[in-house]
């Protein structure tokens, strides 16, 4: 890592995503921009500064992911890959491998299946225990709101036909035992394997796993990042890096103020359903009390996450019609239980984001913020909705009457993993999938994400699926929907000026103009003369936090 207390870097093409949109060259002075314009001014300004001729090279604001969980990905990076295994015997050669290689672990952890690669898209113990029968295995599926698990597993976490399903979740069993067969839907997955999964972790190695989330964001031009599940282990790992940046913790054991992450994080308390209005409120009041204590330049607590429903893949998400086999889902939260939590956080002044998929959802997540406005009066407010995957027309104009923010993930949309999403629904919603241009169009800000580890984090790839439609993964495939492309300006806009909008932190962050922060990217391609499909060529030459070089390091 360099750092120039003034640096000019001219000779770009810089795409600035304000007014004028494009520039040629940048002052840097200390960690903000002293002078974005033409070069002839910026060369009469910098005086001493250090010169960096970038040689034409495009210039874009620092990626900020809008919907990411750092510490999972960090985790997920560490887990057997199974997102292209296409079949059954596939995904059980490579856990077979997995132990082959590592003879001794305790475990194994592998993550990203899809269900039609399993037979009849019902995964069972058993079909992990024919290759794994002597320690426990955890498997996320692709968009980690499942768990599929090997019967070690299942004695691990001491799940046994009397193991009640939680509020929100449901443990797979046999019809004719009552025993549970392997998976883990919605919050079974989050109140049984992941706090047993945490226990054998250390902190040790999640600060590794943040490490290397971080180390592998940088590589790809982001900058900053919306953490949206964040809990007391992650919280705790953010604050051990802010510390080791600064010399270690303070006298009264939090960071000083001098730490920096190496990139900027504002995170989004998880908050569970308990069951008890008494229980939900504490979560807020502990987010409320964060919020106050984790608010520095580089991590901030600005709000809470609650997830109102599941997703199509497994047909937990809350749909206004039953899906193609004639099944539905409920709320994970239902009305009466969102209102008084919602209500809560928005008088507290936390912003709230409320994860809704199905159409049913985002009804539920809109009525709970519309009462939070009649009970708590008018103000500036920034709430958001989570993913918005299927959602009526009625539902995005009140979202852009109630100054909602639409935070969705091109990547869900990439053709390559939309075969079940479309045949579980299997009929006109899928002529309406991931809407993006129907939100811009209503006048809503469209922010945009990855919701790594869900879903690949590079933001060059994003880019592509949301200018074209088309699969990042397989270029073979027709695009998704191609009417709901993004002009390659707005996209890049969404995921950095329109990120940073969707935190609150426009002021700093995601433009490139005098007096903002010096986040920045340099590409070795200019997408918008090379065309959008040099989106999955391009490279990140330079990433740029605070006026500091970060990648390459």
């Amino acid at each position: 890592m360099t750092t120039a207390a003034r640096t000019l870097y001219r000779n770009a093409k810089i795409f600035t995503a304000d007014g004028p949109e494009t520039a040629e060259a940048m002052l840097v002075d200390g960690e903000r921009l002293a002078y974005v314009g033409e070069e002839s001014t910026a060369l009469r300004l910098a005086g001493t500064a250090t010169h960096v001729d970038l040689g034409g090279a495009f210039v874009l604001p620092g990626f900020i992911d809008a919907h990411t969980h750092l510490l999972m990905m960090g985790q997920a990076m560490q887990k057997v890959e199974l997102r292209d295994a296409a079949s059954l015997p596939e995904i059980q050669a490579r856990l077979r491998s997995a132990v082959d290689a590592a003879p001794d672990a305790a475990r194994i952890l592998g993550r990203g299946w899809l269900f039609p690669a399993i037979p009849g898209g019902l995964p069972t113990a058993a079909m992990i225990d024919v290759v794994i029968p002597d320690r426990p295995v955890y498997l996320d599926s692709n968009d980690v709101h499942s768990m599929w698990v090997n019967s070690a597993a299942l004695a691990e976490m001491g799940i046994d036909r009397d193991t009640p399903d939680p509020i929100g979740g449901k443990i797979q069993r046999d019809p004719a035992t009552g025993e549970a067969t392997g998976m883990l839907y919605e919050t079974a997955a989050q109140q049984y394997a992941w706090p047993t999964l945490a226990s054998v972790t250390t902190d040790a190695e999640r600060d590794a796993q943040l490490a290397g989330a971080f180390g592998h964001y940088l590589s790809t031009g982001v900058t900053g990042g919306i953490d949206m599940a964040m809990g007391e282990d992650d919280l705790a790992a953010m604050q051990r890096a802010l510390a080791a940046s600064a010399g270690g913790p303070g006298a009264s054991g939090q960071p000083d103020g001098g730490g920096t992450l190496p990139l900027r994080v504002t995170g989004h308390w998880l908050i569970t359903q308990t069951g008890s209005v008494e229980g939900n409120l504490a979560q807020v009041a502990r987010a409320s009390e964060l919020s106050r204590e984790v608010n520095s330049p580089w991590l901030r607590l600005a709000g809470i996450k609650i997830i109102v429903d599941g997703v199509i893949d497994s047909c937990t998400a809350a749909m206004k019609e039953p899906y193609a086999d004639g099944s539905n889902a409920g709320l994970i939260w239902e009305l009466e239980d969102l209102k008084p939590v919602v209500a809560a956080a928005d008088a507290a002044g936390l912003q709230i984001a409320l994860h809704a998929i199905g159409d049913a959802a985002s009804d539920a997540a809109l009525d709970a913020l519309e009462h939070a406005c009649l009970v708590n009066g008018e103000r500036d407010r920034r709430h958001r909705i989570e993913h918005l995957e299927t959602v009526t027309e009625e539902n995005v104009q009140r979202l852009a009457r109630l100054g909602v923010v639409a935070s969705m993930q091109p990547v869900h949309s990439d053709p390559a993993i939309q075969d079940n999403w479309r045949s579980m629904l299997g009929d006109h919603r899928v002529e309406r999938a991931y809407p993006w241009t129907e939100f811009t169009e209503a006048g809503a800000t469209l922010a945009l994400g990855s919701d790594a580890p869900t879903a690949p984090h590079q933001p060059l790839p994003n880019m592509y699926v949301a200018t074209t439609r088309k699969s990042a993964l397989d270029q073979s495939l027709p695009a998704n929907l191609p009417q709901y492309a993004l002009g390659l300006a707005d996209a890049l806009g969404h995921a950095t000026r329109d990120a940073a909008f969707s935190c609150g932190r426009e002021q700093d962050l995601g433009r490139l103009g005098t007096g903002m922060l010096a986040d920045f990217v340099v590409l070795d391609t200019d997408p918008f003369d090379a065309g959008l499909d040099s989106l999955l060529t391009a490279s990140v030459a330079l990433t740029v936090v605070g006026g500091q070089v970060r990648y390459p390091g």
